[in-house]
């Protein structure tokens, strides 16, 4: 088993490496095997991308090009819409990236994440994000990066458990964005509170938490067992062992889970160093991402259309399923149409997921 393991995040790796297009090319069609199906799909829209092919969101240096040359990528690999993410961060810089992805005005970008700076400072739930830079919750503070950001934000991540969360999670919610629990040590309670404020969405979900936390209850039961909360989860092998994944599956249900890839600068690149909003962090053979010497992840180098497979191969579900879980489920989410259609081949001996052509 454990060899096996080991091939499959050897081919996992490779896979998140090897689509580079040229901006706004589309992989054509070609004859398949009798074995491969082939399939349509609507475009997929990733909620959480913070960067890839080498091109890093939270980087004020970033520049248009670089942006639309990421987005070309990432097309290639079926996402057609996504929400860049800018993790935490002084409100100045996340002025300074929002308005590099506003200046692309690229129909790709279907508005901003904003993970953070409202996140837990302990570490563990804080993940890789600056401590120097989480606050408490402020709707002046939103205000001015919403005004910075053009109106464009459409999901916060928070943790409720921060000072002035709930609230602002109020005003959020009154204003139309989108309002995620993540980066969190919460109390059950203090969850349940949220989503009476108006959370829906639990943000990679099993991520950005302490690695020992009570038995129950917990932050984790909580969200799983909330039908008002829609989950992200980040299915690269690495974030959330197989079984994890097909169990929170079972639990939240097929129709309320969004797959998300996370992926920073080092997706669709070899292995090596990358940046991910000015920290150094690293990409293993096997997929892995993370800051040298940290025992925690750092996003990943994951590619949406890897997460599909990798959802059917380890929670046992339907392609189409999955398949809804990376564009239907997430559109709907955001209360928006799937852009794009996809044109796919699938390996079910293989569990390989081609993305043919994007029309």
């Amino acid at each position: 088993m454990r060899t096996s393991r080991r091939k499959f995040l050897a081919v996992t790796a490779a896979a998140a490496a090897s689509a580079v297009a040229p901006i706004g090319a589309s992989p054509r069609p070609s004859p398949a095997p009798a074995d491969i199906r082939r399939l349509t799909s609507p475009g997929f829209l990733d909620l959480q991308v913070n960067g890839f092919a080498g091109v890093d969101f939270n980087d004020p240096a970033t520049t248009v090009d670089d942006l639309q040359r990421a987005l070309g990528v990432l097309r290639a690999h079926g996402v057609t819409r996504l929400l860049p993410t800018l993790i935490t961060s002084s409100a100045e810089r996340f002025g300074q990236c929002a308005s590099i992805l506003l200046q692309a005005k690229a129909d790709a970008i279907a508005g901003i994440h904003m993970e953070g700076p409202y996140i837990s400072p302990e570490d563990g739930p804080r993940g890789a994000h600056p401590r120097e830079h989480c606050a408490p919750a402020s709707i002046d503070d939103f205000k001015r990066r919403q005004d910075s950001a053009a109106g464009r934000i459409r999901l916060v991540t928070l943790a409720p458990e921060v000072p002035g969360a709930l609230p602002l999670t109020e005003y959020l919610r009154a204003n139309g964005v989108r309002v995620a629990i993540g980066h969190t040590g919460a109390t059950a309670e203090v969850i349940r509170d949220a989503v009476k404020a108006g959370a829906t969405l639990s943000t990679h979900l099993g991520n950005g938490c302490a690695n020992i936390i009570p038995r129950h209850p917990n932050f984790i039961w909580e969200q799983l067992a909330a039908d008002e909360l829609m989950a992200s989860l980040i299915v690269d092998g690495h974030h959330l062992p197989p079984s994890t994944v097909k169990a929170m599956v079972r639990a939240k249900t097929p129709r309320r889970t969004i797959l998300v890839t996370d992926a920073i600068a080092a997706a669709g690149q070899p292995p090596g160093d990358y940046q991910l909003a000015g920290v150094r962090v690293r990409l293993d053979e096997t997929g892995r991402v993370a800051v040298p010497g940290a025992p925690n992840l750092a996003g990943s180098a994951l590619a949406m259309d890897r997460a599909v497979a990798n959802t059917v191969r380890f929670a046992g579900v339907p392609l189409e399923d999955a398949l809804a879980m990376a564009s239907t489920n997430p559109s709907t989410y955001l209360g928006i149409q799937p852009s794009g259609t996809l044109h796919l081949e699938w390996d079910a001996d293989t569990f390989t997921l081609r993305v043919a052509a994007v029309a």
